[in-house]
C-alpha cells in the first residue's frame, strides 16, 4: 500500500523522479534542458525546498517562482504534458491527502503559469 507525502525524503523521491520524467520527454525535455544546461543538481535542490514548502509547512524555498519561466518557449501542450507526468509520478509514488494537495496545487500553478506566459507574450 502507498504511503502519503510526509517528509522531506517524500518530496525529494517525487521531485526527482518527476524530473527524471521531464529530462527525457520528447516534448518538455528540450526545453528544460536547454534552460537548465548542467546545473540539474541545483534545479533539483530549489524544486526540493519549493515543494517542501508548499506540501510540508516547512518554509525552506524563498523567492519568485514565476521569473524563471516568463519566457519559455511553451504552450498549452506543454502544460498538459507537464501534469500528466506530475500526476502520475503523484499516483505511482503515493497515496492519500498530500498527495491529492500535490496534485492540485500543480494543477494551479500550471494553470497560472500558462496565463502568465500568455501575458508576457504579447
Amino acid at each position: 500500500m502507498k504511503q502519503d507525502i510526509f517528509i522531506i525524503e517524500d518530496v525529494q523521491l517525487l521531485v526527482t523522479c518527476f524530473y527524471d520524467k521531464i529530462r527525457i520527454n520528447e516534448l518538455l525535455g528540450p526545453i528544460f534542458n536547454e534552460r537548465i544546461k548542467d546545473r540539474w543538481p541545483e534545479h533539483l535542490e530549489k524544486m526540493y525546498r519549493f515543494w517542501q514548502t508548499v506540501l510540508l509547512g516547512e518554509h525552506t524555498y524563498y523567492g519568485s517562482p514565476f521569473p524563471p519561466h516568463a519566457q519559455l518557449p511553451v504552450g498549452h501542450e506543454h502544460f498538459l504534458k507537464w501534469i500528466e507526468l506530475f500526476n502520475s509520478t503523484v499516483d505511482e509514488l503515493f497515496a492519500g491527502e498530500k498527495a491529492a494537495e500535490a496534485k492540485w496545487r500543480a494543477a494551479k500553478m500550471a494553470e497560472m503559469f500558462e496565463i502568465k506566459i500568455e501575458h508576457f507574450k504579447k
